[in-house]
This record gives structure tokens, sequence and C-alpha cells, in this order.
């Protein structure tokens, strides 16, 4: 049997439990109210612990959960529970590290709420669609399959200068970052 590794969600909360953003790519939470008694249900069992030099692993309802803590915010990766925590803290490495090259190392709640399209087009680009870089995504057996890992990868894509050879942190316009997020769907779409 061929084994790809697998990611369930990807979520980020502040320091309080609730939810900044979120990717679910599996049913295995299929209505809201699921979907925050989970967020809330990790928070809870995370939020005594020190994870803020490196990402901790948990099993929590039954899920291999991968965390960490920057500033006022926790970033989670979760998988199921025979998924490889190596595979899943490199996920959740290259999403830290992409949302920290786009935000400039400005790394709060503050600032990811100001830039929140920015983080749901890095969301899209480690798990959802796009001509991927490195690797591919691919729905297999109704699990989103990851990738694409490399921080400065993802934040070159989101920035929207991959192609053109432009700066990683290039200053867009608001017309600019909605044409580039209208090519990236249209992409996705003709796929």
């Amino acid at each position: 049997m061929d084994y790809c590794p697998k990611v369930k969600n990807i979520v980020l909360l502040d320091s309080k439990g609730k939810r900044v953003a979120a990717k679910y790519c599996t049913d295995d939470w299929p209505t809201f109210s699921a979907k925050l008694a989970f967020e809330k249900s990790v928070f809870t069992r995370t939020q005594k612990t020190n994870a803020q030099t490196e990402a901790e692993v948990a099993m929590i309802d039954g899920f291999v959960v991968i965390y960490r803590f920057i500033q006022d915010l926790i970033f989670f990766v979760t998988g199921g529970d025979d998924e490889n925590e190596l595979i899943l803290e490199t996920v959740l490495q290259g999403f830290t590290d992409a949302v920290g090259l786009l935000l400039r190392n400005n790394v709060d709640k503050k600032t990811a709420v100001e830039n929140l399209d920015v983080i749901l087009l890095c969301l899209d680009e480690i798990v959802d669609g796009g001509k991927i870089m490195v690797s591919y995504l691919l729905l297999f057996d109704h699990f989103w399959i990851i990738l694409e890992t490399d921080g400065s990868a993802i934040a070159e894509k989101v920035s929207g200068n991959a192609s053109d050879g432009g700066s990683i942190l290039s200053d867009q316009t608001i017309t600019q970052a909605l044409a580039t997020a209208r090519e990236h769907l249209a992409r996705s779409l003709l796929k």
C-alpha cells in the first residue's frame, strides 16, 4: 500500500483560544460547532505547555497534533493517529516560516488579523491548489495530501513574485493582491 502524508487541518488560534484562521481538509469535523469544539480541546490541552522554541507533539481526541507558540499565536497542524510526526512538523515549520517572512517577523495577533488574506493564501499554498514548486497536491481517499513545505517558497508564491523573480516581500496594492488571488483561483479551477 502506498503511503502518502496527509494533513487533516491547520489551525491558527490566539492566546485566548479564539480562531484567527483555519483550514479543515477532511470531514472529521462536519459542522462548525464540531470544529470549534476541536479547537477548544486542542487549546485547553496545550495552553500550559512551553512550545516557544520548537514544536511539540500531542495526541488529542485520537489525532496527532503538532503545535508551536509564537508570541500571542498558536499554530496547529493535525494528522491522523498513524501520521508521521516529522512530516506534520515540516508542514508546521513551513507555515510558521512563511507567515514570519510575509509579516516581516512581526508575528502577533494584531498583525495576523490585519494580514489575514496573506495567511489564508499560505494555507491554500500548503494544502490546496495551484502549481506547486516542490511537490503536488492530490485529493486521495478524501484527504488533501500535502504540500509545499518550504516557507520561503510559500511566501514567494503568496506574494505573487514566484514567476517574475521579484523579491518575496514586495508591497502590493489591494487591486494587485485581488488580481493575484483571482489568478491563483483561475489556475486552480482550470486544472
